[in-house]
């Protein structure tokens, strides 16, 4: 049986564990996105845990930390017959027992799009993230692709602090209708869900485009159409990026580029992206 454990629970597994770790870190709210994670992390280790933390430092003034989806019992039900070795799933007063005056920094890259809209929230994912790893000490960590800002960020954690821990990554998984799994996706009402797939299809638009310039218009001007057409809907960036590095790409980009968007519907923020090829 999948145990939850505290602090000192998951001390004690992880010092019994002599195979390999992964750690698949989450604010729970799980959905065949993080199952699908799990079952990579099945593939790669002898041993996987999976956090369960809703984390207050990502989270700004009038976000939505309160009412964040929360249900250990279900989330437990899914790593029960996904076969996760442990759950880690700590109380608030466990990973900060006091206010912190030490944080990771996201620095530049965590400062533009996500990190300009949500100022912060990059430092606090990479804090949290910080202290999983060393609570846990996993050999590999698992995250999904859905939110590339936030992976590019982990791996550049990873590779600047030397934290020796692997990081992979799983292509976004999509419902029947192509909106891109969130735990989020529960806020949107019928219409809202319908107004929310301009978000693949702008992607859609992009993939059929040759150039770089010619991506990045067609999904802006899908999404313009989407606002035009939707009063609940609210671009708020379409761009082009460098993966490494999240910098703008020239119009005359060749390579290897991810298309990223953001949006919100109604109350509710979304992201979405692609990578794109362009030669």
């Amino acid at each position: 049986m999948t145990e939850v454990l505290d602090s000192r629970g998951i001390d004690a597994w992880r010092a019994a564990e002599r195979g390999t770790v992964a750690l698949v870190p989450t604010m729970g709210a799980l959905h065949d996105g993080h199952r699908r994670l799990i079952a990579r992390a099945h593939e790669m280790v002898d041993a996987v845990a999976v956090s369960i933390f809703v984390n207050p430092l990502q989270f700004g003034p009038g976000e939505d930390f309160e009412r964040y989806p929360r249900d250990l019992e279900a989330d437990r039900a899914i790593c029960r017959a996904d076969g996760v070795d442990a759950i880690f799933a700590p109380e608030l007063h466990e990973m900060y027992p006091r206010e912190p005056e030490v944080t990771v920094s996201a620095g530049r890259m965590g400062a533009v799009f996500e990190g300009a809209a949500r100022p912060g929230h990059f430092d606090g994912v990479l804090t949290i993230v910080a202290k999983l790893f060393q609570r846990v000490q996993p050999d590999v960590a698992v995250f999904g692709q859905k939110d590339v800002q936030q992976l590019a960020l982990v791996e550049r954690l990873v590779a600047d602090l030397d934290l020796g821990v692997r990081i992979e990554s799983v292509p976004i998984v999509r419902d029947d209708d192509g909106l891109a799994l969130s735990s989020r996706n529960r806020y949107l009402s019928t219409t809202e869900r319908e107004i929310a797939l301009m978000l693949p299809r702008a992607l859609d638009a992009a993939r059929a485009e040759p150039t770089a310039q010619q991506a990045q218009d067609a999904a802006r001007r899908t999404l313009a159409d989407a606002e035009h057409r939707h009063p609940e809907f609210s671009l708020d960036y379409a761009m082009l990026v460098e993966r490494a590095t999240f910098t703008e790409c020239p119009p005359d980009f060749r390579g290897e580029a991810v298309l990223v968007l953001a949006a919100r519907v109604g109350a509710t923020r979304l992201i979405d992206n692609a990578t794109l090829a362009f030669v």
